[in-house]
């Protein structure tokens, strides 16, 4: 008798996406999407209710971080295993999901086959990170910013104002203005637009 297939929930805002992934993944015969949720809220709503084992979310959402939901599973559901799917394969972003305790991490760009077999490992508690990007993370290093630098850097990649920088962070003009010069000058950028632009480079915003 073969045992039950794998209980699945996605975690997507992008429909058509999160659509095909369903799809792809129900043609395994030991795969079973059980639920699909399109942002934070409704994904952590999902994974109480349904406790599946493994959860495929994607990293950026439209009320927060998808890196939240598996953060909130150990709590909600802690049988379930959570993979990253996302448009934005950076080092930086693999560093944050592997210290949440991520085990699974893989562009938008994998084929069905990788995803397929990637559930499975993570469901047998065995990490599936692609390749290349594990690569570049161990050559591209710690980065330099502390966390505020970061954050004001990437309210900054936008081209919003120092203002608005502001607002979004709730710090002092004055205050925006030191931490984007700090960290201008420790990525040696001539502007915060270079300075953007190299830390995304290396994943570190």
């Amino acid at each position: 008798m073969s045992s039950d297939p794998l209980r699945i929930i996605l975690i997507d805002d992008e429909h058509l996406i999160r659509g095909a992934l369903a799809a792809m993944l129900d043609l395994e015969e030991d795969l079973h999407v059980v639920a699909e949720a399109s942002d934070l809220a409704s994904g952590t709503a999902a994974l109480r209710e349904h406790t599946p084992d493994v959860a495929v979310v994607d990293l950026q959402l439209p009320d927060g971080d998808g890196l939240e939901v598996c953060a909130q599973a150990q709590e909600v559901s802690p049988g379930t295993r959570c993979m990253i799917l996302t448009s934005h394969p950076r080092p930086g972003y693999l560093k944050r999901a592997l210290e949440t305790g991520v085990l699974g991490f893989l562009p938008k760009t994998a084929s069905a086959d990788q995803l397929a077999s990637a559930v499975r490992s993570i469901a047998e508690g065995r990490r599936a990170i692609d390749p290349e990007l594990a690569a570049e993370t161990i050559s591209s290093g710690q980065s330099p910013l502390t966390p505020r630098e970061s954050d004001v850097l990437e309210f900054a990649a936008d081209g919003a104002s120092i203002e608005q920088i502001a607002r979004r962070a709730h710090l002092a003009p004055g205050t925006v203005r030191n931490y984007l010069s700090n960290a201008q000058a420790k990525l040696q950028a001539a502007n915060r637009h270079e300075a953007v632009a190299i830390a995304r480079r290396h994943g570190w915003i």
